[in-house]
């Protein structure tokens, strides 16, 4: 089974991206960096990048993740590929990560990622049951996440007009409309840094404090209540999930993170009609 790689890249750190695309490399995966508009003090990073090999797509205008990920998906067909991994610049993976992917990347199946993902705060762990043998759940964030090629593209990919929050909430919502499943590989994990967050304990229970900025807090807000209508339709259970989750961290950055009362403000536009990113 053929798999391709895709790396958005935005303002990335020279060493940091070199040795995720080395790594890539060795275990003979073909591989596309795809960069959102960097300034151009980031060119030696991208053409060290280059001059490995590697392809490299270069755009002057930062429009988001999404663009990058469906140019990973083109990437993947032409290259002969079934499943598409995406991984952003700072994710770490072990050796022989996709090897622990492909078991469950079959028939039926959407979308496969890591059972657990280790941040500087801790552990971050999906909700999830067991269905027909498989560990399953409602969505996954894309980096370290396996796609479907074929059923990526025929829901119409990652939706560009999302910028970059709730892209892969997105895509992992049209591919259970269509019956899929989002398949988490048990016991299977890797590194990623989410934003600045860290982990606080409210009511006896852990929760997640993003420490995303403020310029992001309206976005994120505004895209989780454009999928809501579908989320309810399609899971009432997730739906009801992810707008308290949202509300949750709507809150901490109210409460315990820095910026308080820009990141509050933020959040609060984007709950106003019409609210751009």
């Amino acid at each position: 089974m053929t798999v391709a790689v895709v790396v958005p890249t935005f303002r990335p750190k020279i060493n940091e991206l070199l040795s995720l695309v080395a790594s890539l490399q060795a275990a003979g995966r073909p591989v596309l960096v795809t960069d959102d508009g960097s300034p151009a003090i980031f060119d030696p990073a991208l053409r060290a990048v280059a001059d490995l090999g590697v392809t490299v797509i270069r755009h002057e205008r930062n429009a988001g993740i999404a663009r990058g990920l469906n140019e990973g998906l083109g990437f993947a067909n032409d290259s002969g590929a079934s499943w598409l991994l995406t991984v952003d610049q700072d994710s770490e993976l072990p050796n022989g990560y996709v090897e622990s992917l492909l078991p469950w990347a079959i028939s039926g199946v959407g979308v496969v990622a890591a059972e657990h993902i280790e941040d500087a705060s801790g552990s971050i762990n999906y909700p999830s049951r067991l269905v027909d043998g498989q560990v399953v759940t409602e969505e996954v964030i894309q980096t370290g996440s396996l796609w479907s090629v074929a059923q990526m593209q025929a829901v119409g990919g990652f939706d560009e007009s999302l910028g970059i929050d709730a892209v892969d909430a997105a895509a992992c919502l049209r591919l259970r409309e269509q019956g899929l499943k989002v398949v988490l590989a048990p016991d299977v994990s890797f590194t990623h840094h989410l934003g600045n967050a860290r982990q606080v304990r409210i009511f006896g229970k852990t929760v997640l404090a993003t420490g995303h900025s403020a310029a992001r807090r309206t976005t994120m807000v505004r895209n989780r209540l454009k999928l809501a209508p579908a989320e309810f339709r399609q899971s009432p259970v997730h739906a009801f999930r992810t707008l308290r989750r949202v509300a949750v961290n709507v809150v901490l950055a109210a409460v315990v993170e820095e910026d308080r009362l820009a990141k509050t403000k933020a959040g609060l536009r984007g709950l106003l009609p019409g609210s751009k990113r």
